[in-house]
């Protein structure tokens, strides 16, 4: 992923805040809802576990039992 930063800055050019894109926003949180997903799916184990990738599939569709 790339993600296109811009800096504010103070007078003394310390950096204070970073702005990104909101489409590259999106896809940050998208990952991280993915991630979360795949950490609750680990803590849940209850050997019945599916293969990451079609687990992302899954809830992306909106196919998946996990409620975040």
């Amino acid at each position: 992923m790339n993600i296109h930063v811009e800096y504010i800055v103070d007078e003394n050019l310390n950096k204070k805040s970073v702005v990104i894109p909101y489409s590259e926003w999106q896809e940050i949180i998208e990952e991280l809802d993915d991630i979360r997903a795949y950490d609750i799916s680990k803590q849940e184990d209850d050997g019945d576990l599916i293969d990451f990738d079609r687990a992302v599939v899954e809830i992306k569709a909106g196919n998946s039992e996990i409620k975040m």
